[in-house]
């Protein structure tokens, strides 16, 4: 990967956390018993969303100072409305617009003193079929790329056979992709505030008109890093996506955290499961899919990795949503524990 002159000098990011840990991910206006929920799961780290009638520096730093009084700490924090922008990702009339939004959320965010954001760069939106069961029953996220009819993002839905009027080309979603991280790189630089890119979801396939091909494998990856060129711009890994994607990626599981750990490009992961890679897969629990979740914590820990990893797209146990929270968060935890274990007596 080429290296800029940005990458080589003395820049300053605001500091995260040493060594893998786990985060909750919480509402960005927690009741008690939310508050009192990650404390009894022994979290120290959260990340939060909001939309853009909330999001600028005075509700950051009023989330901030909220969750440190209760002895947590935000490692990051997102906008619905600057993230999934088809009008960023396709050129559309508006484009100048949002990307000024998302400008704002950066600087916010710096001046709040939160030290990252996740970007997700989809067109139009993560796509699933209708739901499926995994284990005893839970119902869960499916997508059978056959039945594909539709994605959505935050209040949007997009539909087959051309979500936005005609097929777009990738030369033209490189371009697209290149005067945005463009427009955004220095003012990231200037905040301090990493931003970790998420895979497309479900990635590696052409949906609706829109190709999948910069953040939908491997070498996607490496080549918009080498546009944005900048040490804020990274990856927001999400395992489970990864793990959609299979073959189609390019390049395997544990190979791409280590590679994008040697680049210092491994921000945050999403740690999740599922049942097989596309054409067909169902989201299950952490210790039911096709990967051996072990193997991918342990890389994280052999790699030193800094950052964090939560639980996502959790199938639905009975008793709620925190019991399937605090089931998987459980499990994640024991898996670190183990790995730091594990490399602690090398």
């Amino acid at each position: 990967m080429t290296t800029s002159a940005t990458e080589t000098s003395a820049a300053v990011m605001l500091p995260i956390p040493q060594g893998p840990h786990i985060a909750l991910q919480m509402p960005a206006e927690p009741t008690g018993e939310d508050l009192q929920f990650a404390q009894q799961l022994g979290l120290e780290y959260a990340v939060l969303w909001t939309d853009g009638d909330h999001a600028g520096y005075d509700f950051y730093a009023s989330r901030r100072a909220l969750f440190e009084a209760a002895g947590i700490k935000i490692y990051g924090f997102g906008n619905w409305d600057v993230h999934n922008q088809d009008a960023i990702v396709l050129n559309l009339p508006g484009r100048d617009e949002k990307i000024a939004q998302y400008k704002d959320h950066l600087r916010a965010l710096g001046r709040a003193g939160i030290p990252y954001t996740t970007y997700a760069h989809m067109a139009n939106g993560i796509w699933s079929t209708a739901p499926e069961t995994t284990r005893g029953s839970a119902p869960a996220r499916a997508f059978d790329l056959d039945k594909a009819e539709s994605g959505w993002w935050f209040k949007r839905s997009y539909s087959m056979p051309l979500s936005h009027g005609r097929a777009y080309s990738e030369d033209e979603l490189w371009e697209n992709f290149a005067y945005f991280i463009h427009e955004v790189v220095p003012v990231a630089e200037e905040a301090g505030v990493r931003i970790g890119i998420h895979p497309d979801d479900p990635p590696g396939v052409d949906l609706a008109g829109v190709p999948r091909c910069i953040f939908g494998n491997f070498q996607g990856y490496q080549r918009a890093l080498e546009i944005a060129n900048s040490p804020n711009v990274g990856v927001c890994f999400c395992v489970g996506c990864w793990l959609e994607g299979g073959d189609l990626m390019g390049n395997g599981l544990l190979e791409s955290i280590r590679a994008f750990a040697v680049q210092g490009k491994l921000f945050k992961v999403h740690f999740r499961n599922v049942s097989a890679p596309l054409p067909h897969f169902v989201e299950t629990f952490v210790d039911n899919g096709y990967q051996d979740m072990y193997t991918a914590m342990r890389e994280l820990r052999a790699v030193g990795f800094n950052g964090v990893a939560i639980a996502d797209h959790i199938p639905q146990m009975v008793g709620g949503p925190r019991v399937s929270t605090a089931y998987t968060i459980g499990y994640m935890k024991a898996m670190l524990q183990r790995a730091n274990e594990e490399f602690a007596a090398i």
